[in-house]
């Protein structure tokens, strides 16, 4: 079964430091919670803000090892009026066998007002 495990972050700065050190910190968080190897990965989504574009955040997926060859891509997240600036979004499609309830999606920072009723499950 596929199932999403979804991940959002914010950044201070539109910097490349900021924006790879938080994106890599929330997705080690989204990986240690639900257990998740490489290859149990179909594909990872990758959202950001129009605000941030100091660097794709899926760079720091790179960096992680093993994560080579897992499919990400970057997209830009819709300018909603009132929107969460300066956020970076995850959705991880993962094969597993738990279900939606068992799923530990994962908010830091600012990205917490997105979701307080999955936050810090």
């Amino acid at each position: 079964m596929t199932r999403g495990i979804r991940g959002a972050t914010t950044v201070n700065k539109n910097t490349q430091e900021e924006i790879l050190e938080n994106t890599k910190n929330l997705i080690e968080e989204m990986i240690e919670n639900n257990g998740v190897q490489p290859d149990d990965i179909s594909h990872v989504f990758i959202s950001a803000t129009e605000d941030v574009n100091a660097v794709f955040p899926a760079k720091a997926l790179r960096s992680l090892e093993g994560w080579t060859y897992v499919p990400v891509m970057c997209m830009r997240e819709m300018d909603v009026q009132q929107g969460l600036a300066f956020c970076i979004r995850v959705m991880m499609v993962v094969n597993t066998s738990k279900g939606q309830k068992e799923i530990q999606h994962v908010f830091h920072k600012d990205a917490v007002k997105l979701r307080p009723d999955l936050a810090g499950r």
